[in-house]
């Protein structure tokens, strides 16, 4: 069995004060695919950047407080890569790569467009650049599972409020439209969704910080596995852990067989 767990930190040293590393501990996974560090290299102590004997990898975005992603492994990987060759999302720290024999993991931090128009023009350009990337490693024939926070509610059962969401980013149709073309055009698979396919409420990865989105579980599924099929099948069981809040998401464990 190989478990890997998805969790967006919301800031790596928030997470780490309430409790995220002594969970993951507990938890024993074999890879933890981390986003949004809100850190710099020179941010990063030794209890982040090696926790309990894993080897950390990170991928650091050039402005300050802003994104990163990372990955920890029990096994030290066999290559590392950092970003997937778009000057202007490589500077946003949103990609780091880890291959470990026949399987790679990737960490991947897609942006969001909620902030602004401006910002949902970066995520289009992001989706356009990153499609290509994707149908690339597909090509490579390698096991290969792509955690992260793709900022994408996928279909109306991946969030409470799906009709008032409509015109929202993260719910747009281009977006939704987007994710639909990787699964049923170059072959990924959404890992949870294979596991568990009319989930809705228990699905959620994500909740505002706004009212009370988490008291009523108004929440979104923006949290994946994306992997291709041969692993993906492979997949035994899937949970997401809200004993604990680490962040406004939740950790999306998946294992493998």
């Amino acid at each position: 069995m190989t478990k890997i767990i998805s969790a967006n930190l919301n800031g790596i040293r928030s997470a780490a004060k309430k409790g995220f590393f002594e969970w993951m501990k507990k938890e024993n996974p074999d890879v933890v695919c981390v986003q949004e560090l809100k850190a710099q290299a020179a941010d990063m102590t030794p209890d982040f950047l090696n926790p309990h004997g894993y080897h950390g990898h990170f991928h650091y975005a050039e402005k300050k407080g802003y994104s990163g992603t990372g990955i920890y492994s029990k096994k030290a990987p066999d290559a590392v890569m950092t970003g997937f060759g778009s000057e202007e999302f490589d500077a946003e720290g949103r990609y780091v790569r880890c291959d470990f024999g026949k399987l790679s993991v990737i960490s991947v931090y897609c942006p969001s467009g909620s902030s602004s128009p401006e910002r949902q023009e970066a995520k289009f350009r992001f989706m356009e650049l990153f499609y290509p990337h994707l149908q690339s490693l597909i090509a490579e024939g390698r096991e290969i599972v792509i955690c992260g926070d793709w900022n994408i509610a996928h279909k109306e059962i991946d969030l409470k409020n799906w009709k008032s969401n409509q015109k929202n980013s993260g719910f747009l149709p281009e977006e939704r439209a987007w994710m639909t073309r990787l699964f049923e055009e170059q072959g990924w698979l959404d890992v949870y969704r294979h596991l568990h396919p009319e989930t809705t409420g228990e699905a959620y990865t994500w909740w505002s910080n706004r009212g009370q989105a988490w008291a009523n579980n108004v929440g979104w599924r923006i949290d994946y596995h994306v992997a291709t099929s041969d692993i993906g099948k492979k997949a035994h069981t899937a949970s997401i852990y809200k004993d604990e809040r680490f962040s406004d998401h939740a950790p999306l464990i998946i294992t493998y067989k």
